[in-house]
């Protein structure tokens, strides 16, 4: 059994509206270098609102020169901000849930914006004073929906080490990952993500109206797999993204609806962008109000997203209740789990 202790988030303290991210890029050279045609799609996802996105947070006070870096100052932005993150993240849930970071015996940590050898977890375990027993795992290459299988990932480890205190880290810097050309999927993807950290401590330990979660599903389409990715360009992470990610996302989400187990009072879904959350919803036939508003406010965070739509459910959460999550993204693959107490 799983039991939640606390779940927390952190954001960078950048914030830009979109309007704001426009004129910013704008100024730049790379800009000017693209076809009047991507100019003005950028435009239009940035200045007219259509994105569903109102702010964006990035670890970098200034987000234009972002755009203009090479592969090594993108890597040290990551190495630099992504650990400090998602240190953030922990230290807040661990204060919620009263436990101190040496008491932990063990840290999951995902992320896709970016690697790290030794891992994310080596940097927060020394940031927040883990003791040196403490098991450390660090989840990469599952892109947008890796929260959900890190928590997997943590159940298991708790029914092997009954008595155990787990946390599992999600840590996107996005920004370290912005790649511009005249692709409309890569362009589309510079203009929604944001940079964010979301972690959750857990137990076996049930009491005190603790949520509990199981009930984990996946599914995988690999034949689907440059629908959406990472790819390696120059150096650099590009991502790239197909129109259809809206249908596939629909498509493999509703394949695990209906494996669920009854009927939730919400679903939380990871906020991949206006078009997807859309689908979802018709597909699902549910309204998802906490991923519209993670959207609007934070953008696509990759990973931590479906964490910061659990964190607003939770805050306004009373009684008993079953909550579905799901998240997904590169492979194609997508996940699911349930929530109840």
């Amino acid at each position: 059994m799983m039991y939640l202790e606390s779940l927390s988030t952190a954001l960078p303290p950048h914030r830009f509206s979109q309007p704001e991210c426009l004129s910013a890029l704008k100024e730049t050279a790379l800009f000017d270098e693209l076809k009047p045609r991507s100019q003005a799609l950028v435009g239009k996802v940035l200045a007219n609102g259509i994105s569903g996105i109102k702010n964006r947070h990035f670890c970098l006070p200034e987000i234009g020169p972002v755009v203009g870096r090479d592969a090594q100052q993108l890597n040290e932005v990551f190495e630099k901000e992504a650990p400090a993150l998602a240190a953030e993240a922990l230290r807040k849930a661990l204060e919620k849930a009263g436990i101190a970071a040496e008491e932990l015996d063990a840290l999951l940590v995902c992320t896709c914006t970016g690697y790290l050898c030794p891992g994310v977890t080596s940097h927060v375990a020394e940031i927040l004073g883990l003791r040196d027993s403490a098991y450390l795992q660090d989840l990469v290459g599952l892109g947008c929906g890796a929260a959900i299988p890190t928590w997997r990932a943590a159940a298991g480890f708790l029914a092997a080490h009954p008595g155990s205190k787990v946390a599992t880290v999600a840590v996107e810097v996005c920004s370290a990952a912005f790649y511009a050309n005249d692709d409309p999927g890569v362009l589309i993807s510079m203009c929604l993500f944001g940079d964010g950290a979301a972690a959750a401590v857990w137990s076996d330990q049930p009491g005190g109206g603790k949520w509990q979660a199981g009930h984990f599903t996946t599914i995988h389409r690999p034949e689907q797999r440059e629908k959406i990715r990472f790819v390696n360009a120059g150096g650099k992470l590009c991502n790239q993204l197909d129109k259809a990610v809206p249908a596939l996302a629909a498509e493999a989400v509703g394949s695990l609806y209906e494996k669920r187990r009854s009927e939730p009072d919400r679903v939380l879904a990871h906020s991949g962008g206006r078009d997807v959350i859309e689908a979802l919803e018709e597909r699902l036939g549910v309204p998802l109000a906490e991923t519209r508003e993670v959207l609007a406010d934070c953008g696509n965070m990759s990973s931590p997203s479906v964490m910061f739509a659990a964190e607003r459910a939770l805050a306004t959460a009373n009684g008993d209740a079953r909550w579905w999550l799901t998240a997904f993204g590169a492979g194609f693959a997508a996940h699911a789990c349930e929530m109840w107490r």
